[in-house]
């Protein structure tokens, strides 16, 4: 994935969730951050961000939004806007083993009462089942079977940017949507459907992913819980490159889950 039209300041304050001041040679600037999280180890005073015009000025009240952060030698992507695009190359170029017999049938899928990111199905395996049988039975058993979800998964997808010495951890903050989303992804799986949760790790020092037992102990013991039903629990870490007012992000490696305390 390639961010192009940046620009970049120098942050100053982040007088609200969503907002954050900067500096540039014109003058103190507002920019609209897209990212829920704490990120106090990264919004450091005098940290250099990484900053796009807006899209729809027209439209807000901030004519920027921040994309991301330089933290320890590192940019780090702090904007989850970009999230789904980078799970979807994951899932399309088969980064992923546990994913590389899915492709993806629909964005933002309504599960239960949370909306998952990705609805995904198993082409490969309906192919095979294709092949299998006569055509004329396999439409009848089609049809019959309609409803059934061996084939298709739902995966859900979360950023984490908090790394400490190589430790990554979810989420910096309190998280009770997270929390549902897991519980949705479990009972999917107990309706014969498989789920997977996908931990986006938009920076390259990640060794090991682990969730926030300290931060959020209740999101902590879902994962866990999710885990023991056999939910997938991915985590994943990319490399982050800015040159020519471009950033560039790649796949880098599968990362280490261990989410027992």
């Amino acid at each position: 994935m390639k961010i192009s039209n940046l620009m970049e300041g120098i942050f100053k304050e982040r007088p609200n969730r969503f907002t954050v001041t900067f500096e540039t040679s014109s003058g103190i600037e507002k920019a609209h951050l897209r990212d829920p999280g704490r990120l106090k180890e990264l919004l450091l005073p005098e940290a250099r961000l990484l900053l796009r015009p807006a899209q729809n000025p027209d439209n807000r009240k901030t004519k920027y939004d921040v994309i991301a952060v330089w933290s320890e030698g590192i940019w780090v992507l702090i904007n989850s806007g970009f999230h789904s695009n980078l799970a979807a190359e994951l899932i399309e170029s088969g980064s992923v083993p546990e994913l590389s017999d899915y492709t993806i049938k629909k964005r933002e899928y309504t599960f239960g009462k949370s909306r998952i990111d990705f609805l995904l199905t198993n082409m490969d395996k309906r192919l095979n089942n294709l092949d299998k049988r006569g055509k004329e039975e396999s439409q009848k058993e089609d049809k019959k079977n309609s409803l059934e979800n061996s084939n298709k998964m739902l995966l859900e997808v979360k950023g984490c940017t908090l790394v400490e010495e190589g430790h990554a951890r979810f989420p910096d903050a309190p998280t009770i949507r997270g929390k549902r989303h897991l519980e949705e992804l479990i009972k999917a799986k107990n309706e014969g459907m498989n789920s997977a949760v996908l931990f986006l790790i938009p920076r390259d020092d990640a060794k090991v992913f682990s969730p926030n037992w300290e931060m959020d102990p209740d999101f902590s013991k879902t994962l866990q819980q999710a885990e023991h039903e056999n939910v997938m629990i991915i985590a994943y870490s990319f490399t982050l490159t800015y040159q020519k007012k471009e950033l560039e992000l790649k796949p880098l490696k599968k990362i280490k889950v261990r989410v027992k305390p």
